[in-house]
């Protein structure tokens, strides 16, 4: 076997249990405040007097969802050496590990569109935008980590 391709088995992309309880926690906030955003937005608006109103979730969700967003772009600037260099080095995992780069760069943009650019006219373009490309990133997730697990088995044996 040639020495780099031996090496690149032995490259352990696994993050600390700390590491990947702080992500995972960030992750669950920024899906579980998002959704609810959705859903008190979509589902839950009172009708009063004068027509729909707002639903006192909807503010709380938006600062949770601003404060994991924060909190998490932390965290994701901590893998780029701890798990993304090593693991474009060792040819593992990319297509979700890609998929899930390009995703949050389009989370980010649109988060950043909704906040500082949107108007009135084209605010529910970036916001469908930010939550449906959301709710795909929640799904990459769990793919990207299945998926790398597996992996990590098929090579341990």
């Amino acid at each position: 076997m040639h020495p780099s391709h031996h090496s690149r088995h032995h490259i352990n992309l696994r993050l600390e249990r700390w590491h990947r309880r702080c992500i995972y926690l960030g992750c669950f906030a920024l899906l579980a405040s998002g959704a609810g955003w959705l859903l008190a937005r979509y589902f839950m608006r009172p009708v009063g007097q004068f027509g729909e109103t707002i639903h006192p979730l909807e503010p709380w969700a938006m600062k949770l969802h601003g404060g994991a967003a924060m909190v998490m772009l932390f965290f994701v600037g901590s893998l780029m050496n701890a798990h993304i260099r090593r693991a474009l080095k060792a040819g593992r995992n990319l297509a979700t590990g890609w998929g899930m780069l390009l995703t949050l760069s389009l989370l980010t943009a649109s988060g950043y569109g909704l906040y500082y650019l949107a108007g009135e006219a084209d605010r529910p373009l970036w916001s469908a935008t930010h939550w449906i490309v959301g709710l795909a990133m929640g799904l990459l997730i769990v793919l990207h980590v299945a998926l790398g697990r597996r992996g990590s088995r098929h090579r341990s044996h």
